[in-house]
C-alpha cells in the first residue's frame, strides 16, 4: 500500500482501484476496515491511497455495532493505525460530520442535495452552495531568549504545557490573530511573528496555522476562563508538552532544538 493518499472527488477507472479501506464514523469515533458495515449507510469516496480507495461511512448512532467492532475516537487512534491512515481517518470525521450537518439549506431550509463535481451540497431552491466547513486557527510558540511561554489550558486532556492557541475572527489576517490570542490569554505583546506551518486538525474541522513569534515586552496575565496556568519555561527544563500528534509539539520540538 502506498503512503500516498491523493484526495478525489471520484473514484478512478475500475482497474486502478486494488481493494477498499472503509472509514466508518460513528459519531465522533472511526472503525476502519477492508470490508464495508452491513446495512444502507450513506458513503462517501474520500480518495485513493496508492491502489486503495477510501471511504467515509455514515454509522448512525442507533445501529447496533457488529461483533468484533472497534470504534474509537481520534486521539485514541493515533499511532494505532500507519500516520496516512490516521489522517485520512481524521478526513473521514470532517466529511461524515459535514454531510451531517448540511442536509438542510441554511438559507431557505429545503434538502439539499450533492453538487455536480463539487465537494459540496447545493440547495435546489435557492442555490446556496455549502462545502465542507473549515475553522482557521492559529497556534503560537512565543520565544523569549532560551525561554518559551507555554501554558496550560482548561480543557486539555492530559496535565501538559503547550503553546497559544485561538480561532481568527472574522476580519482578521493571521498575524493579528496571532499577536490578539496571545495578549488576551497570557498577556504579553510580540514583536516578530513568523509562519512556520499547518495542520488539518479534524476536532472537529480545524485548520491550525503554526506560528514563532518574539516576545516583546509585558508580564505574563492570564485568562483564567481560558488558562489554569503559564509560565516562562528554560529549555534545558521543559514541561510535560502534547504527543507528536499535534503541530504544537512540533513547533516545541524545533524550540528544543534551538
Amino acid at each position: 500500500m502506498s503512503d500516498v493518499f491523493v484526495p478525489l472527488m471520484q473514484p478512478p477507472d475500475t482497474p486502478a482501484v486494488m481493494d477498499a479501506l472503509w472509514f466508518h464514523v460513528r459519531g465522533a469515533t472511526v472503525w476502519v476496515t477492508d470490508t464495508p458495515m452491513e446495512g444502507d449507510h450513506d458513503a462517501q469516496f474520500s480518495g485513493m491511497l496508492g491502489t486503495t480507495a477510501c471511504w467515509a461511512v455514515d454509522v448512525p448512532d442507533d445501529v447496533d455495532e457488529p461483533e468484533g467492532a472497534a470504534f474509537s475516537d481520534l486521539y485514541s487512534l493515533y499511532g494505532r493505525v500507519p500516520d496516512v491512515q490516521w489522517h485520512v481517518a481524521g478526513r473521514a470525521v470532517q466529511l461524515v460530520d459535514w454531510a451531517r450537518t448540511h442536509r438542510f439549506c441554511g438559507r431557505c431550509g429545503t434538502p439539499t442535495a450533492p453538487a455536480v463535481g463539487e465537494r459540496a451540497k447545493r440547495c435546489p431552491s435557492c442555490g446556496l452552495l455549502a462545502f465542507p466547513r473549515l475553522a482557521p486557527a492559529v497556534i503560537t510558540l512565543v520565544r523569549r531568549g532560551d525561554e518559551a511561554l507555554l501554558a496550560r489550558g482548561r480543557t486539555f486532556r492530559l496535565p501538559m504545557y503547550s503553546c497559544i492557541a485561538g480561532f481568527v475572527e472574522p476580519g482578521e489576517n493571521l498575524e493579528q490573530a496571532v499577536r490578539r490570542e496571545v495578549r488576551e490569554e497570557v498577556g504579553v505583546e510580540l514583536g516578530e511573528v513568523r509562519y512556520y506551518g499547518s495542520q488539518p486538525w479534524p476536532f472537529p474541522h480545524s485548520l491550525m496555522l503554526g506560528f514563532l513569534a518574539d516576545w516583546a515586552g509585558g508580564d505574563i496575565v492570564i485568562d483564567e476562563h481560558e488558562i489554569v496556568d503559564a509560565r516562562w519555561f528554560h529549555r534545558d527544563d521543559p514541561p510535560p508538552v502534547p504527543p507528536g500528534i499535534s503541530i504544537a509539539r512540533r513547533l516545541i520540538d524545533t524550540w528544543l532544538a534551538g
